[in-house]
């Protein structure tokens, strides 16, 4: 009985392993392929620039900079992302 339960088991999760094989989401740049990861990470980096410069603008004093920035640019890339390929 334990056999068995082992073999439905591993096929329950095959599908689950091979779901991952589609294509990934990529841009053709002077033939070059890029992740598409890699473009939101990019305009992310340019939006937390911006921010940083309002912030400055409106002289925002940030306490952690070094904790902010590097949030502020994966929270950037998580809703490029999510807008944009989920």
């Amino acid at each position: 009985m334990n056999r068995t339960r082992s073999k439905a088991g591993i096929l329950l999760a095959a599908p689950l392993l091979l779901a991952s094989c589609s294509r990934a989401p990529s841009f053709d740049i002077l033939g070059s392929f890029f992740p598409a990861w890699l473009i939101c990470l990019a305009v992310a980096i340019l939006l937390t620039v911006l921010a940083r410069w309002l912030l400055m603008r409106f002289h925002i004093e940030i306490a952690f900079p070094l904790l902010v920035y590097p949030s502020l640019a994966a929270f950037f890339t998580f809703m490029l992302w999510l807008v944009f390929f989920h």
